[in-house]
């Protein structure tokens, strides 16, 4: 009878972790599972279980019990595990799953899926200006519980851009640049600014939908998109554009409290016209002082209170512009009150007029009974009749009738025209035009001329121009109301899903106020008079704000509405400053800044405040709106240039972690933002351009010197050199980041006898990934001695060449001559590429019919190559079955590309179908995503943790988590084991002859047709071509390799005098017992074979991760059975291992 194979039970619990020793007690149960509820058959190899072998005929058991002391062996020990010949090893499933042994050397290097993911799904966002956002927080660090994000589109973008973007000039300026400029001009005006902030709002929502993107806003976008010194550069740009955005709120505030709320509050008042101006100045700085130190003193004691109080100025904002629809709708009925008085076509300051007359001459009541008295008689009594007004006594040298008066106040009549006529009074059509003055000009209709125009002394009581204008200017001022479009991205760690909130968010509050503000140019010149509209100040309403005339129910809910808005602005502008300060000085790119990175305990920027309180300061000093305006207006422009050309570049470069979840953007559009930006920092104040772009070039260049010299040769030749010199030693500087990470390849390829490349394919691949991005070196080992062979290697350079230009495929040859290939592809790996530009990543082949082969040397050369990229920390790409991979010129209509996601060694697995679908071959194939779960992992919860890391890696992607269970070791997986090992002792240890060796070989072979255990997926030829028929349920056939059976295959063979068919030696090969760790490899290769040919039997690729190989050399031959085992059943598969490194990553 038969020698027999019995299993035995043992329920244990399985821990994945190998950090701590593992706790006797919790051996006793099945980590909460009830063992009897499992099936009977559950086998443990290890050194708590016993494998008996018994004799059916004589019904003698005989037990091999492997010793129970061997648990109690060190930590070292039990990392000595080798493949074969380790009946000491530890097997402790209390480290290791069963089901994932074939990893279990490098789990401490490359985790499981389930732990990886466990950890991603506990991460938050930090906060504004932290960098250690891209590092492993401290793993016994304690935090405090935090609240996760749960800011929607609305409040948490919508609102927060809407308050930024509404501000001081939509109240203090807009009637004024649509007085001066026109309709028709003003509309210009605004589309113009509003296309500038869309297009750069569409760049900006792509890169901060290209990954996670703590609160940094622009600073932290194009530092990391750009680099350090481009980032550095424009991130003071915006520091310097929000500090003085601040100066402007304050300023507006100050103006709006003196002009329009306390007029009696000034300080300095003018003793003469021409003093009215210094005096206004003044006032201005020493109250924008006060209120600079005031809410600088507010936001150092709390930013929680500014917090706090932005609902409020929000509300405010609103009200206010509801107040300006509702009055306009209103004045087509019932146009409010206000009169404007006009001599000739000229406005009049109604602050001169204390008597409230608009006349020249007005009755005198105490003449008027004697008046009636003698009218009978004189028949015109006039002159008796009348008095002058404040207006005569203003204009002529006395108050008398016969006083001599102005020419041109003689000459032309006093008139009252409506200052609102209404939206239905047709006074659109005079407001169309523009009406461009010079400073000190006076106010004039523009449809009435004047009969006499002498020169004008500022003297009288006309409304003057207090500053020249032009379309240029106009631009300037208004250009920063319809900034604040990085407000949602600043708040994006705050946000529940930012990458959906922030670029909808931000455009519909872009699309938003661009409306309010078109349709209030519509609304201004619909309703307002012209010459009312060029008064900045209102004087000649009696000194109302222009804007709150048309309000509704009365020009204080503009007025107090305006006010409370531009405070609040002025607020949150000494509020983000700061912060960005800070966060440029924690990134220590500008030496000079690191002290104001330090702040109070709780993170707060007192130093960096300082500074903004010092340099909001200065604007302060400058005390005019429309001064500073332009200015925070180049920082502004800069700044957003810089995003849309960080946009752009990533797009025309395509670099690997570009893939932004916003998709409605384009290099054309942001190409053209840019261009806007440009034009508009020239259109509106040249020489302010001109120090914006000085100011940022010596950032950037302060930034970049390091103290190099730079050689600059003569000529285009010469320039080219020290360019790629300079570029070189730029690369040499560090590790390229993650973002930047791109599979720089080294594609080792092997040369027939003929000099002819046996697999092809693989460079057809290379440009696949590639797409033509990037650095690629196709290299080759020569055997021989270089001096005698120089010659072969010329025509071997030559053949790769001519096969590159043949495949697309731009990069070096480079050919190698050595005595062993297995010393060239070592030399090969070590000294190719230059400086910064060296490969990262290693192709080559799977070994063709590698179990036939008489010489080892190429699985040996493969195992070995395998070893060198991981001790050089490279990535190592293996197609197998590569002559089955698609050409250029056969695209895949339809189909799938598989991930088989078993351990985390860097997220090559994630990066690489990414690349491939790039390229036309593989664009049409969608990507699924298979992870592996144990018995004790949570699959519900694993697949959310993947589909949300996903989604922050912009990767779409179906997702599928397999439940691996703890099921049996079947005999088919004891026997194949088994074969595996006797195989190997042959070979080893009888030390065969060459005939020997073959007639051995044959009877394995033998052995594998009664088993159907041939590889159906192999790149072996012969296999395939014998066995065409065989199919994938060879896998469920459970056999017994018995004694009888063995003697009776081997009396079919010729009698041979080898030491193996003595009965002695073939007695020794059949008792070898399978080594405990080579069963539990083997059966992790069968499971994971079974459900990966199940789930993938139909993929166009299978990408896998590949085990690496034993530590001990003596397993390389049951490695590579155990890749063969893996893989079988699968047209095409890339074994793929990383080099370390994590190569992708979910921030921007």
């Amino acid at each position: 009878m038969a020698a027999s194979v019995r299993f035995t039970v043992t329920p244990i619990k399985t821990e994945d972790l190998p950090d701590t020793s593992p706790d006797p007690s919790s051996r006793s149960s099945a980590g909460g599972r009830d063992p009897s509820s499992r099936s009977s058959a559950r086998v443990r190899f290890g050194s708590r279980e016993s494998l008996s072998r018994s004799d059916g005929s004589t019904g003698v058991t005989t037990s091999d019990t492997p010793d129970r002391t061997h648990a109690e062996h060190s930590e070292g020990a039990k990392l000595s595990n080798v493949y074969i010949n380790n009946s000491h090893a530890i097997d402790d499933d209390d480290f290791y799953d069963k089901n994932l042994a074939l990893f279990e050397e490098e789990m401490d290097t490359r985790p499981k899926v389930s732990s990886l993911l466990s950890r991603l799904a506990n991460y938050t966002n930090l906060t504004q200006g932290a960098r250690e956002h891209e590092e492993a927080e401290s793993i016994g660090e304690k935090r405090k519980p935090r609240k996760s994000p749960q800011m929607g589109t609305f409040m948490g973008v919508y609102l927060p851009c809407l308050q930024n973007i509404f501000g001081v000039i939509l109240f203090l300026r807009l009637t004024w640049v649509v007085g001066t400029a026109g309709v028709l001009q003003a509309l210009c005006i605004v589309f113009i600014c509003c296309c500038c902030t869309l297009l750069t709002a569409i760049s900006m929502s792509a890169i901060a939908t290209n990954g996670v993107v703590p609160a940094g806003g622009a600073y932290f976008m194009i530092s990391r998109s750009l680099g350090p010194e481009f980032g550095g550069a424009v991130g003071s740009c915006f520091y310097l554009g929000t500090t003085f955005a601040g100066s402007m709120y304050i300023l507006g505030a100050i103006e709006i409290l003196l002009m329009y709320i306390a007029p009696g509050a000034a300080i300095f008042t003018p003793e003469n016209p021409d003093d009215e101006a210094a005096a206004m100045l003044n006032n201005m700085r020493v109250y924008g002082s006060i209120f600079l130190l005031l809410m600088s003193l507010l936001v150092f004691v709390g930013v929680k209170y500014v917090n706090k109080l932005a609902s409020v100025f929000l509300a405010c904002v609103i009200v206010s512009i509801l107040s300006i629809y509702t009055g306009a709708l209103v004045s087509a009925f019932s146009p409010p009150a206000f009169p404007v008085c006009m001599l000739g076509n000229r406005s009049l300051s109604q602050h001169v007029l204390k008597d409230g007359q608009c006349r020249k001459l007005m009755p005198d009541p105490p003449a008027q009974e004697s008046a009636n008295g003698s009218e009978s008689l004189s028949g015109t009594g006039a002159p008796a009749l009348e008095k002058s007004t404040d207006l005569w006594r203003h204009f002529c040298n006395g108050s008398e009738i016969s006083a001599v008066c102005d020419e041109y106040f003689q000459h032309n009549n006093v008139t009252t025209v409506r200052g609102i006529p209404g939206l239905a009074s047709g006074v659109i059509t005079e407001n169309l035009w523009s009406s461009y003055s010079a400073k000190g000009d006076v106010l004039e209709r523009g449809s009435h001329r004047s009969a006499h125009s002498p020169a004008v002394s500022n003297q009288y009581s006309y409304v003057f121009a207090d500053i020249t204008t032009s379309f240029t200017l106009l631009v300037g001022i208004f250009f920063p109301s319809v900034t604040g479009i990085m407000a949602g991205s600043n708040r994006s760690g705050d946000l529940k899903d930012a990458q959906r909130s922030i670029p909808i968010g931000t455009i519909l509050a872009i699309l938003t106020t661009s409306l309010v503000y078109l349709s209030c140019v519509l609304l201004f010149g619909s309703c307002v008079e012209g010459v009312v509209l060029r008064d900045k100040f209102g004087d000649s309403v009696k000194g109302n704000l222009v804007v709150g005339t048309l309000s509704w129910p009365s020009p204080w809910v503009i007025v107090i509405g305006s006010f409370f808005s531009t405070c609040g602005a002025g607020l949150q502008s000494l509020t983000g400053a700061p912060r960005l300060l800070q966060a440029i000085a924690k990134d220590n790119i500008i030496p000079f800044l690191r002290v104001f990175g330090h702040g109070k305990a709780n993170g707060e920027p007192t130093w960096a405040l300082l500074l903004t309180a010092v340099l909001a300061e200065l604007g302060i000093l400058i005390a005019s709106l429309d001064l500073v305006a332009p200015i925070l207006s180049m920082f502004f422009l800069m700044c957003y240039l810089f995003v849309n050309l960080a946009c752009a570049l990533q797009t025309l470069l395509r670099t690997p972690n570009w893939r932004p979840r916003f998709s409605y953007y384009h290099w054309a559009l942001s190409f053209l933002g840019m261009v806007i930006c440009l034009a508009l920092m020239f259109i509106s104040s040249w020489y302010y351009a001109i120090v914006a772009m000085v100011i940022a070039g010596m950032i950037y260049k302060y930034i970049e010197y390091h103290g190099a010299e730079k050689e600059w040769g003569d000529g285009i030749r010469g320039l080219s050199l020290s360019a790629a010199r300079f570029a070189l030693l730029r690369l040499e500087e560090g590790p390229p980041h993650t973002k930047n990470w791109r599979p720089q390849l080294l594609v080792l390829l092997k040369l027939d006898e003929d000099a002819h490349v046996k697999s092809p394919r693989l460079l057809t691949f290379a440009s696949q990934l590639k797409a033509g991005k990037g650095l690629t070196i196709v290299g080759t080992v020569i055997p021989g001695n270089f001096l005698q062979t120089y010659g072969e290697a010329l025509a071997a350079e030559q053949t790769l060449k001519h096969l590159m230009e043949k495949e697309r495929v731009k990069g070096f040859v480079q050919c190698i001559v050595a005595q062993k290939p297995r010393e060239g592809i070592s030399h090969m790996i070590q000294s190719s590429g230059l400086g910064g530009m060296r490969h990262n990543t290693v192709v080559m082949g799977w070994p063709l019919a590698w179990r036939q082969s008489e010489d080892p040397q190429s699985w040996k050369t493969f195992i070995n190559t395998v070893r060198i990229t991981t001790s050089a920390h490279l990535a190592l790409l293996v197609p197998k079955n590569i002559s089955l991979f698609p050409s250029n010129s056969e695209p895949c209509t339809e189909g799938y590309i598989d991930v088989w996601w078993i351990v985390h060694d860097g997220g090559m697995l994630m990066l690489l179908p990414f690349l491939l679908r790039q390229h036309k071959v593989w664009r049409k194939c969608s990507m699924r995503i298979f992870t592996v779960a144990q018995m004790e992992d949570n699959s519900i919860q694993m697949k959310k943790d993947l589909a949300t890391f996903l989604y922050h890696l912009r990767i779409d992607a179906y997702v599928e988590v397999v439940e691996m269970h703890d099921s049996d070791i079947s005999a088919y997986t004891y026997e194949r084991t088994l074969m595996m090992e006797q195989r190997s002792q042959m070979l080893r240890q009888m030390r065969l002859s060459k005939s020997d060796r073959e007639r051995e070989a044959q009877l394995v072979k033998d052995r594998n047709s009664m088993l159907r255990l041939t590889s159906i997926g192999s790149d072996d030829d012969e296999d395939t071509d014998a066995a065409p028929d065989k199919s994938a349920d060879h896998r469920r056939i459970h056999m017994t390799w018995t004694k009888d059976r063995a003697l009776q295959l081997l009396h079919t063979q010729t009698n041979t005098p080898s030491g193996c068919s003595t009965p002695e030696g073939f007695r020794d090969m059949l008792n070898i017992r399978p080594d405990q760790s080579n069963v539990r490899r083997m059966h992790t290769a069968v499971k994971l074979n079974e459900v990966i040919v199940n789930k993938s039997h139909d993929a166009r690729l299978v990408l896998l991760n590949m085990p690496g190989p034993p530590r001990n050399t003596d397993g390389d031959e049951n490695y590579m059975e155990f890749l063969e085992v893996l893989t079988e059943g699968l047209e095409r598969v890339l074994l793929v291992r990383g080099g370390g490194s994590e190569v992708i990553t979910i921030y921007s």
